[in-house]
């Protein structure tokens, strides 16, 4: 397609300020400075993400009379002749007069996730986006998806009717980027989610110091959270070999990928798992659950039940060359003479 022949574009990306997603509007923007016609962006991304030169911006902020007015902006200004972008996995509220692509990146929209450990918040507006995206989807023209488990998610929760291609793209990674000052055996990079299966990994940490193993352990948790003082609580009562690196920027995180010697990803959930993706790229070797996000994008070195810490400790013990042998088979005769001792 000639140059001049592309639509315009319009990126309506109101809820995209942090994590994963942050990573790959920045990738995309930085890799379409041209066509772009128009951008409806989270305020809370106002420092993070650079707009192209001379595109019109929108800050959309958190709240609900905001996000209406974006919604209306965007029906309101709409072209025959464009593509409206929905970076944040959600049809548009109104009808559109341009082609409309939805970019849905959240899997708990679309899978059966239970969400009972997340705060009263969070649950309502995962609840409230599963409604609006069940309600509103013939407003969407085409869905986008990123890898083959998220398209079948995506067809037992809404069917077969609609236009879904998978199309995986991420953000290229700096192979040269300087280790950390500290190394460190082990690197999950994660929020706090309750998906992100923190406590199962702590419960592994436990049962590996029992048997007398203490890897290192770097984790990025959210500064303040829960999570994050019962990891402090944790070292202070001796397992100092969990470090709480907090909320790191993206070249951080690649620093930290080259500082350790392999990614644990213990994660029940993934619309697309960018870690485990930008850990392969960088060689680094990946232990994570045998589940169908995980070999979407890589194949792991060590995989493990993602609901059983002493699945995980095996698989760590393992990876370290300390494998537990086996139980010892005894004949019936043996049995019974235990049995009757």
């Amino acid at each position: 397609m000639k140059a001049d022949s592309v639509k315009p574009l319009v990126v309506h990306a109101p809820n995209i300020h942090m994590g994963g997603g942050l990573v790959l509007l920045r990738t995309l923007l930085a890799s379409a400075p041209r066509g772009i016609r128009h951008l409806l962006l989270d305020a809370r991304s106002r420092d993070r993400v650079q707009p192209p030169a001379d595109v019109s911006v929108d800050y959309v902020r958190r709240t609900l009379l905001s996000r209406l007015g974006a919604e209306w902006r965007l029906r309101r200004h709409s072209r025959d002749d464009e593509v409206v972008l929905c970076f944040h996995g959600l049809p548009p509220l109104f009808r559109l007069r341009g082609q409309v692509v939805v970019f849905l990146q959240n899997r708990l929209l679309i899978n059966r996730q239970p969400l009972s450990g997340y705060p009263l918040s969070t649950r309502l507006r995962l609840a409230l986006e599963r409604r609006f995206l069940r309600t509103f989807c013939s407003h969407a023209d085409r869905f986008v998806v990123q890898t083959p488990s998220m398209a079948s998610d995506f067809r037992q929760t809404l069917g077969d009717g609609f236009d879904l291609s998978v199309i995986a793209f991420a953000a290229a990674i700096d192979s040269a980027a300087q280790p950390l000052p500290e190394r460190y055996d082990f690197v999950y990079v994660a929020n706090d989610d309750p998906h992100k299966n923190h406590v199962l990994l702590l419960a592994a940490w436990r049962l590996l110091a029992a048997d007398g193993l203490t890897p290192s352990l770097a984790l990025t948790l959210p500064p303040g959270s829960a999570l994050a003082a019962t990891v402090e609580r944790l070292r202070q009562e001796g397992m100092t070999q969990i470090t709480d690196l907090g909320t790191l920027p993206h070249d951080e995180v690649t620093r930290l990928y080259s500082s350790s010697s392999a990614l644990v990803f213990p994660s029940l959930t993934e619309s697309f798992g960018l870690p485990l993706i930008e850990a392969a790229n960088l060689g680094l070797p990946v232990l994570a659950p045998e589940l169908d996000y995980v070999r979407d994008v890589i194949e792991p070195v060590q995989t493990f039940d993602p609901h059983s810490p002493l699945s995980l400790a095996r698989a760590l013990k393992r990876f370290l060359g300390q494998a537990e042998a086996t139980v010892e088979l005894q004949s019936a005769r043996d049995f019974l003479a235990e049995v009757r001792r």
